[in-house]
């Protein structure tokens, strides 16, 4: 019987029968989990399929017992954040504060045409200080984005040798940066080595006036957060929000690296920046949060197997700093998958959590894609493009019965037509950018 293949990738199933975790011990912060697509693939066919590497950060069993906070908030006071913007910026710093611990350590910097360091880097202690400092920020001048960002940055080295604290710049913006370096790829430079320090980089940028591939680019360079707030109103919601990530930090400087056997071919990362040499791919992050996973999609190509044979797909390792301890660990799991001549057991093995996170993160790439086919003049590329991926989604799940690729499916179709038609105005193209860049990151977007 010829098997059912998609020129793409897929997957389907429940992720418990097709995941292998790796043995740890048991106050180790992370769990590392490798899926496949499908558990088992054609026989006697070169066969496609994504490999799913995620690792699950261990929820902290208290509060109390998470490391100490080294933060930086770098604040816009240019012209523009005028009213309630300022207003409701001070009022999401003072809500930061509050939720920080007496011995945790914050700096707060200011940026208009030029930079102030309002506060430099101290312990909370009673937050009074702080909270005075806030109180007092109003707005005025230009946007000297970048080099708010450098000065919070300084203000984190003062106390990064100290390897008990996770380091973090939240930035807010809701302009051009027009003092100083303001391209993407300068500020995606300089967030890339910031992460290699050990400082990410988290962007908040609030309504329609910034611009989001700056922010978006330091962000991912770092390993931050981005976030697209179109409402000033929101910003307390959304600095706890990302309080809630930096509190929950269990492991840090994590490496990822993926062993390919002979017969299996690395293509691409789906979604992230990862490197391929070989039959090796590697991946760095800059931290795993408690109660979340992180991942990396891999689409691999495998030699024809033998019916009802099982082969090894994969193997990986991964080295990390346990933020509690400051102690250097490694975990380690490998996968196996089997061949069958029959359709039928291949569509029944396959994985629906892999195929939503695949779909998901195809689509995030082929918004970015669609953002940069609209600046050109060619949005009817843009939404052929997007049109493709829907009709990829809808095969996929029909074939394999998943409704959350039909829903995605569903939700990409129409909007390949919008954008072909009418492109993407600015509050679109804003949040394309935001969304791609959460999805590729797995950020939490919900209330905590």
């Amino acid at each position: 019987m010829k098997l059912i293949a998609l020129s793409s990738l897929f997957a389907a199933g429940l992720i418990g029968a097709a995941s292998l975790f790796a043995k740890s011990a048991s106050n180790e912060p992370v769990r590392v989990v490798i899926d496949v697509d499908r558990e088992t693939l054609g026989a006697n066919i070169t066969e496609r399929a994504v490999i799913k590497i995620g690792l699950d950060g261990i929820k902290l069993p208290r509060r109390e017992s998470r490391p100490p906070v080294n933060l930086a908030l770098v604040i816009d006071r240019s012209g523009s954040m005028a009213g309630d913007k300022i207003a409701q910026a001070r009022e999401a710093a003072l809500e930061a504060v509050r939720q920080l611990a007496p011995d945790d350590i914050v700096a707060l910097i200011a940026y208009d045409t030029s930079v102030q360091t309002l506060v430099p880097a101290q312990r909370v202690g009673d937050g009074r200080g702080l909270e005075y400092a806030i109180r007092s920020l109003e707005a005025r001048g230009n946007t000297a984005l970048y080099g708010g960002v450098t000065r919070g940055a300084d203000e984190i080295r003062k106390h990064i040798e100290d390897a008990r604290y996770i380091n973090r710049v939240i930035l807010l913006s809701d302009g051009m940066a027009n003092v100083g370096p303001s391209s993407p790829d300068e500020l995606g430079r300089l967030g890339a080595s910031l992460m290699k320090e050990g400082i990410t980089v988290s962007t908040i940028g609030l309504g329609l006036g910034f611009n989001e591939d700056l922010m978006a680019r330091l962000a991912s360079r770092s390993d931050g957060n981005t976030y697209f707030v179109q409402n000033s109103d929101d910003l307390p919601s959304i600095f706890a929000r990302e309080l809630g990530d930096v509190l929950n930090v269990v492991a840090r400087r994590v490496v990822v690296e993926i062993e390919f056997p002979e017969g299996v071919r690395p293509i691409n990362f789906v979604g992230r920046d990862g490197v391929i040499r070989g039959q090796r791919a590697e991946l760095s992050l800059s931290q795993i949060y408690g109660g979340q996973q992180k991942f990396a999609l891999i689409e691999v190509e495998v030699s024809p197997g033998k019916n009802g044979r099982e082969r090894e797909i994969a193997s990986a390792k991964i080295s990390y700093e346990n933020a509690l301890t400051q102690q250097s660990a490694s975990i380690s799991a490998k996968r196996n998958v089997k061949f069958s001549e029959k359709s039928e057991v291949v569509v029944a093995s396959a994985n629906h959590q892999v195929q939503a996170d695949y779909a998901a993160n195809s689509l995030a790439v082929a918004k970015e894609k669609a953002i940069e086919l609209v600046d050109a003049g060619r949005r009817d590329e843009a939404g052929a493009l997007l049109k493709a991926r829907a009709q990829e989604f809808k095969s996929m799940a029909d074939t394999y019965s998943n409704t959350a690729v039909a829903s995605a499916a569903a939700v990409a179709a129409p909007e390949a037509e919008r954008v072909a038609r009418d492109g993407l105005d600015n509050a679109q193209r804003k949040a394309y950018r935001a969304e791609s860049s959460q999805v590729k990151s797995q950020q939490a977007t919900g209330s905590r």
